[in-house]
């Protein structure tokens, strides 16, 4: 007997960088209305921790936490490829660097890319967030035979005609301006007028940079980062209509996505100085002679012992659990659980515990009382380029990690529906090859969300307490993954 007729011929996948579920309205975004009329909408999904662009992106990659892939911050040491500095994830040609010197390559988990490649189907990606994001969103494109376009010119592309056919035939490539406005229009027409129109993959990305932007240097509830949905929702409006032109709309599925979401900058907490001040050496970025450990900050941050004992890292940790600011501490297992030390929780809890794991990781302090747009969601970060009362991410505050998802597939979907059953974006890679009739690599973790789950989802919940600092989060698993819903504020 012949197998059966997948659900979709071809699959478009666009992803909001940044966006909250909680923004999506008539106002601002008609289009993704438009998607979820026709589709179902899975208000519940998650991100992973830690919520930040390129460890999501790469876990939309590959359908799998950091736990498999090996991409742990957007900035993270790496001794293996860099020990003088940090691997930071934004820039291609450190990524390629890497991939060149570590065995096996950087991210150690298999992608869509690689999926499709072995099937024969191609992937096309329209990427207008940073150089660093277009490779990990297929980081063996070339290899493979794929095409990725990046909004940062030809040199920041692993398949450099793309982008200079695109400036041939669409223009120069827009001025770099906030909000970003014109980088969404280009990206609309180079979806519609050179990947959908002629080059016809099985499956195309398009990833807009805003609302993310402009809700960090403008503010979540700014002006401009409502200029900036609309017209990230205006571009993709222009996709749908050339979608929907076509005879054989019914079998072209369509996936609306963010990567995390992000919640107002309350705070700004030199957590550093104060741990140089209690004695411990810690060392950023390009700063790493002579220092113990090195670290990284923002909403969240990793700190690794670089040049100590163990004994170093315990009582750092100690520390971290007597400081104010903070409001979770994770470190290696201990019981399943608990972290080695106690009052800190395990990173074996929700997928961050991989080979290259830091020692310790933590989150600071938030809640979900109203920032000054009246939108929920509030916290604080050590010094960064981000302004006071910007947005930030990289926590578990319930609005940094729940995330839009939205599938269209006609006949496999119910239409007009919204699902709470537990998602995200671990799941997209994994329904993007079920609706293509191919399987999901053995390395996802995620799940083909058009057809049903296995089992019962449960709501788990874990806690750590020492002295007088508690920490607890909020997790449903089901199907053998698990997302965080909520922490100690949700």
């Amino acid at each position: 007997m012949p197998s059966p007729r997948p659900p979709a011929d071809q699959v478009i996948i666009a992803v909001f960088d940044g966006l909250r579920p909680d923004l999506v309205g008539p106002e601002l975004t008609p289009n993704l209305l438009r998607l979820k009329r026709q589709g179902t909408w899975f208000r519940e999904a998650r991100s992973v921790f830690p919520s930040v662009t390129r460890v999501a992106t790469t876990s939309i990659a590959t359908g799998t936490p950091p736990a498999v892939h090996g991409i742990m911050g957007n900035t993270f040491y790496l001794p293996a490829a860099f020990p003088d500095r940090m691997l930071d994830t934004s820039q291609s040609t450190m990524l390629q660097a890497a991939d060149r010197m570590i065995a096996g390559g950087l991210v150690t988990a298999e992608t869509l890319g690689d999926q499709l490649a072995r099937a024969g189907k191609r992937l096309c990606v329209v990427h207008t967030g940073s150089a660093g994001a277009a490779h990990l969103i297929n980081p063996r494109a070339a290899a493979q035979g794929h095409w990725t376009f990046s909004i940062h010119g030809p040199e920041h592309s692993q398949t450099p005609a793309a982008v200079s056919d695109a400036v041939a035939r669409f223009g120069p490539l827009p001025q770099r301006a906030l909000p970003r406005l014109a980088d969404a229009d280009y990206a609309a027409d180079v979806m519609v007028g050179q990947v959908l129109a002629e080059l016809e993959p099985a499956v195309a990305l398009v990833w807009f940079n805003e609302p993310d932007t402009s809700f960090h240097y403008r503010g979540i509830g700014s002006a401009d980062a409502r200029r900036a949905i609309r017209q990230a929702d205006a571009a993709f409006g222009r996709i749908l209509d050339s979608i929907e032109a076509r005879p054989d709309a019914d079998r072209i599925a369509v996936i609306a996505s963010s990567d995390h979401g992000q919640i107002a900058t309350t705070d700004v907490i030199d957590l550093f100085d104060h741990a140089q001040s209690a004695g411990f050496t810690l060392g950023q970025q390009q700063a790493l002679d002579g220092v113990t450990f090195v670290a990284t900050g923002g909403r969240y941050g990793e700190i690794r012992l670089r040049d100590g004992r163990p004994a170093d890292v315990a009582r750092l940790a100690a520390w971290l659990l007597d400081q104010p600011a903070i409001g979770h501490v994770f470190m290696r297992d201990g019981n399943g659980v608990e972290g080695a030390v106690p009052g800190t929780l395990s990173l074996d809890l929700f997928g961050a515990a991989h080979a290259r794991h830091p020692d310790l990781m933590f989150v600071l302090r938030d809640d979900h009382e109203l920032d000054a747009d009246s939108l929920p969601g509030r916290g604080a970060m050590t010094p960064g380029d981000v302004p006071l009362g910007g947005g930030m991410h990289g926590g578990l505050n319930r609005h940094e990690l729940n995330t839009l998802l939205m599938i269209r597939a006609d006949g496999a979907l119910a239409a007009d529906a919204v699902s709470n059953a537990p998602a995200g974006i671990i799941d997209i890679a994994p329904t993007v090859l079920g609706l293509l009739g191919l399987p999901a690599a053995t390395t996802m973790v995620g799940r083909d969300l058009v057809q049903p789950a296995h089992g019962e989802a449960r709501t788990l919940h874990f806690e750590a307490a020492q002295a007088g600092f508690a920490q607890r989060v909020q997790i449903v698993e089901e199907d053998g993954r698990r997302f965080v819903i909520a922490n100690a504020a949700g």
